[in-house]
């Protein structure tokens, strides 16, 4: 760098630039500052004398950087430190983003030196002296510096290990944070006059990072709204007890406009959450409580800021607190509980009723009411809980709101009625409130519903009418629907008969079971292509589903004799057959008209296997002739979404519906009968000549047969439903798979569905494959697998390769992989027998998924999540079952596959952290057994692993000390898995274990050196040399033992 103003212009250039080829060259040549640690001088000179703030900022990022990524010496961090509190205290004013990368760069040395020198801890008094300087500068840095530390503190980082960061943030908490909580109180006092708000604005933030600090190290997941109780220590209850500490937030709150005034309503969320056994008694408790609801009471009075949509939304999380942190009886005993329940009640009613405004924060106003409600039942005492007076006006307000919104129109993309699962979830709390005064809740549906329904079912007759006028029925009867759907979830509350409840079950079921009688007549049934028509039919399917749970099945027939009675009065619907008969006429009415929404054919197919596979409901089905019906006519020409090539994934749920309808019956013929329209397919395909194969009539034929094949394979779950398929599908039709598998190999929409058939076709669940002892079908079945995988493997590895190289290549190899390893592992063959009677079906497999695997990068195999899982578990059975062939391989490839094994140690997935063990332990184990305790090593295996370990010697001390590392610094969830394999590796050779041994010690502190030699002599305590069960057993005790002893500092 020749000099400054050079290293100015490039630093111009890399923030600035619009040019990506000019920023590029930029950040190359300054990326030196950051990697080198030789430059942490220059980067010192560049503070000290540069004028242009995005040199600053390059020499402030490149020490973030360095700090975070290096071990730097205890003297530099500390002089680091130092310099950085100088420059900040004498600097003068610099650019924000130059100040807030220098204070993170201050907080992050702070942090990694935590542990490492006293000096380091100062650092909230050296901020607190800023706060006493006389200018509004230092203040402002002195805030944002324990801004930073709070946050930095709270937060994991990349450069170290979870549990170390766990003990600097827990030993922060008990040292620094309640400090740093009262003076973020002390400045709130301080700046009620502060005109500028900016220093108000961060000492509310630095309230409010205390508060949300993760106290107890559960990790609260900050994208979800809720949390649970907030763990404070009981160090704080003195200042949390004090009345002026909750007063100051309402009186923040009063004085500021957002996003002040919604960061005070964030802190009295969090401190309406405080766990109950913080106070000294339950009187200070209630003092606590009484507080907060005169606060709030007081800002309902005034509806001062609430006009702002995040104070909005924030009030209504502070109401819903009450929900969860208070009980009813708690509430109700407060002086002035009417008042405040009626002001929140007027609230709520005006919240339903600006719909447009509110819609997300009214569900916290309903959470509240609910809870309230469910708690009527164990209210003692005489204090009135009001709520039979306002629960009803609540109920109404809600329906009519949600009427108004469908009168006024959602914009398309926004319609709650579109997600289903999101509005089950939001209406999970509103049923409590129509069940808490039912008798009156039910009667307002069913009159709001039945000018509504009437109205419907008078457009039926119609013989054309106004789609936007029927788009909006179908809407409100779609909330109606779903509601009621709600409704039945909850089968029942408690205090009231459960009789009476029952019959008006039955009533309001009774409407939705008229209304399923219009939708499908007249006009309606030519509207399936209306996005309200396909609402109203999820609507409906929901109610299904919740109906099902409640009132069909093994145990709700008999429990539910007062519905089936009323109902029987109501429509001649007498038992849940008849019931029953209906939803599958619903189901295959869907499944015949609509072509084109795959939201409601999915639906429809969900209900459908739920029934199917639910025992009871199943049986029953089969009684049906409706049921009868689909099992015999799975065709197009019937269900005509089977043609459209955008539902062909729903094929597959389809099919195993059918299925799991098929296997029912302990019948060959009926099984027959049913596979004919797919036996038509296949005739059809194996009589088309190979130069017609290409077309797309064979295409999409094809691929629509392997979808309904694996659905009608994940049916199978005995040896006996599986039999039947096998003998169906072999020898006769196994061909079409490997002349579908080589003509279509560059085409992912073909083989994926092909190559997902195979993998449920040879996965053997329940123990469904197992032949007689006589029966070749393991073997014979393994050869075809052999032949498909080798034609697929040799045919895309000589493919160029393409942009989305995942769709086109990696996606087949993983279900390739997928495919090996469960037939590998399925215990359904006898690989002796191929090397016995040379046949190579064994060997030419394996080698061609070892090109496949190794024509992937290992960064790409561990950057795809599933081709990771599938190549992880094929390694994991190798190692188990055909070592031999890992052995045999050339040094090169098979350092490669043992240096993968590490890389799946060091993930974050236990799962594939513990396949991976076990192949470590696997060939720990072959070199223990064969070469460390067997004569010299005569088997050429036994030879070649010599061979590879004598030219790599370090590759077994590296896999254990990865092993230690984890063991001993991260949070494992598999200690068990780990533990074997270190065993193993450490009785390998007692050299690599006292080398681990010295290596360990030397990066720990010296004074705790004698201490960990003892944890190390404890760790081989009554473990010999040798791999029984016992030995293994007592080891991993020992390390249970190490790894605790060895963490108390």
């Amino acid at each position: 760098m020749e000099s400054l103003a050079q290293l100015e212009a490039l630093c111009e250039r890399l923030y600035n630039s619009q040019d990506s080829a000019e920023r590029a060259h930029a950040e190359n040549t300054l990326k030196c500052f950051s990697v080198n640690t030789d430059y942490i001088s220059q980067c010192q000179y560049i503070l000290d004398n540069a004028s242009t703030p995005y040199s600053l900022m390059l020499a402030s990022s490149s020490l973030l950087k360095q700090v975070t990524d290096h071990s730097l010496s205890l003297q530099l961090r500390l002089d680091i430190r130092n310099y950085l509190i100088n420059y900040l205290a004498t600097r003068g004013p610099l650019p924000h983003f130059v100040n807030a990368s220098l204070i993170l760069l201050l907080c992050r040395v702070t942090k990694f030196g935590w542990f490492d020198d006293d000096r380091f801890r100062e650092v909230v008094k050296e901020a607190t002296d800023f706060l006493s300087q006389a200018s509004s500068d230092h203040y402002e840095i002195g805030l944002k510096i324990l801004n930073q530390l709070v946050s930095e503190m709270n937060q994991p980082n990349t450069g170290l290990p979870p549990t170390h960061h766990r003990r600097v943030a827990c030993s922060f908490r008990d040292q620094s944070l309640f400090q740093i909580f009262q003076i973020s109180l002390t400045s709130l006092s301080q700046l009620k006059n502060d005109v500028t708000g900016r220093l108000q604005e961060l000492a509310l933030s630095l309230s409010l990072k205390c508060l949300s600090f993760d106290f107890v190290g559960t990790s609260i997941d900050e994208s979800s709204e809720e949390f649970g109780t907030i763990q404070i220590p009981s160090s704080w209850r003195s200042v949390l007890e004090d009345p002026s500490t909750l007063q100051v937030f309402f009186d923040y709150y009063a004085i500021t406009t957002s996003p002040c005034s919604k960061e005070a309503l964030e802190c009295l969320v969090r401190l309406a959450s405080v766990r109950r056994s913080l106070f000294t008694n339950d009187a200070a408790r209630s003092k606590f409580l009484a507080h907060l609801m005169t606060g709030t009471k007081e800002i309902l009075q005034t509806g001062r800021g609430l006009a702002d949509h995040d104070n909005y939304h924030e009030y209504c999380r502070l109401l819903g607190r009450f929900r969860v942190n208070y009980q009813l009886s708690e509430l109700v005993n407060v002086e002035g509980y009417s008042d405040w329940i009626q002001l929140v009640a007027e609230f709520t009613l005006k919240s339903l009723q600006s719909w447009q405004w509110a819609s997300s924060s009214v569900y916290y106003l309903l959470g509240l009411w609910s809870r309230l409600v469910t708690s009527v039942p164990y209210l003692k005492g005489e204090a009135p809980s009001l709520l039979d007076e306002f629960v009803p006006k609540i109920t109404e307000g809600f329906i009519t709101s949600r009427f108004n919104s469908v009168q006024a129109g959602f914009a398309d993309d926004d319609d709650p009625l579109d997600n289903v699962e999101l509005l089950q979830d939001q209406l999970d709390c509103f049923p409590y409130l129509c069940r808490f005064q039912y008798q009156t809740s039910s009667l307002y549906i069913i009159t709001t519903m039945e000018p509504i329904l009437q109205a419907y079912t008078e457009r039926a007759l119609l013989q054309a009418a106004d789609n936007s006028e029927l788009a909006v029925i179908e809407a409100k009867l779609s909330w109606i629907v779903h509601i009621i759907a709600a409704i039945l979830k909850i089968k029942q509350s408690t205090g009231c008969s459960v009789e009476s409840q029952e019959v008006l079950d039955a009533e309001l079921s009774a409407r939705v079971l008229q209304l399923i009688n219009v939708t499908d007549s007249g006009i309606h049934s030519q509207r399936y292509g209306e996005l309200s028509k396909q609402r109203l039919d999820r609507a409906i399917l929901t109610f299904f589903q919740h109906f099902r749970k409640s009132y069909v099945g093994d145990q709700a027939v008999h429990s539910s004799k007062q519905l089936y009675a009323h109902l029987s009065e109501l429509l001649g619907l007498g038992d849940h057959l008849l019931l029953l008969n209906l939803i599958v006429s619903k189901i295959a009415t869907n499944l015949k008209c609509y072509t084109e929404s795959e939201e409601v054919i999915n639906h429809t197919l969900s209900l459908f296997l739920e029934l199917a596979s639910g025992y009871m409901t199943g049986k029953l089905l089969l009684k049906l002739d409706a049921v009868k019906f689909i099992v015999a006519n799975h065709t197009r020409e019937h269900f005509p979404f089977l043609e459209e090539y955008r539902s062909s994934r729903s094929r597959t749920t389809f099919y195993y519906t059918i299925g799991w309808l098929i296997f029912m019956e302990d019948s060959p013929v009926k099984f027959k009968s049913s596979m004919e329209p797919l036996l038509q397919v296949f005739v059809r395909l194996e009589s088309t000549p190979d130069s017609m194969f290409r077309t797309d009539a064979v295409k999409y034929a094809l691929i629509g047969l392997m979808r309904d094949l694996r659905g009608i394979a994940m049916a199978t779950n005995s040896r006996r439903t599986y039999g039947l398929l096998f003998d169906w599908m072999y020898p006769a039709h196994m061909s079409l798979l490997l002349k579908g598998i080589s003509h279509w190999t560059d085409t992912p929409e073909v083989t994926t569905p092909l190559l997902k058939f195979t993998a449920e076709f040879v996965l053997n669940k329940a123990q469904r494959l197992t032949f007689d002892s006589s029966s070749p079908n393991g073997i014979l079945l393994f050869r075809e697998v052999s032949k498909l995988i080798v034609a697929y493997g040799t045919r895309i590895l000589s493919l160029p390769n393409v942009a989305d190289i995942y769709g086109y290549k990696y996606k087949g190899i993983w279900i390739c992989l997928t495919i090996l390893s469960r037939a590998l592992a399925g215990n359904y063959v006898n690989f002796g027998v191929f090397e016995l009677y040379g046949d190579r079906a064994l060997s030419d497999v394996l080698d061609i998924a070892l090109k496949m695997t190794l024509s992937i990068p290992l960064a790409d195999i561990l950057a795809f999540r599933k081709l990771t899982r599938a190549y992880f578990a094929f390694l994991e059975v190798l190692f188990s079952s055909h070592i031999v062939f890992i052995l045999n391989m050339d040094t090169n490839t098979f350092m490669h596959i043992v240096g993968s094994l590490e890389s799946g140690l060091k993930g974050l997935d236990t799962n594939i952290s513990s396949q991976c063990a076990s192949a470590v332990d696997n060939l720990a184990a072959f070199y223990f057994n064969n070469i460390t305790m067997g004569e010299p090593p005569t088997s050429p295996a036994a030879i070649n692993l010599a061979r590879h370990i004598a030219d790599c010697p370090n590759l077994f001390p590296e896999i254990l000390k990865t092993l230690f590392e984890i063991v001993l610094f991260e949070d494992c969830g598999n200690q068990w898995s780990l533990s074997r394999p270190m065993l193993s590796l450490a009785i390998i050779s007692e050299q690599i274990f006292s080398d681990l041994k010295a290596q360990i010690l030397a990066s720990q502190p010296v004074d705790q050196h004698q201490r960990l030699a003892l944890c190390f002599d404890k760790l081989m305590e009554n473990v010999t040399r040798s791999l029984d069960s016992k030995n293994r057993d007592k080891f991993t005790q020992n390390l249970t033992v190490f790894r605790h002893e060895f963490r108390v500092k």
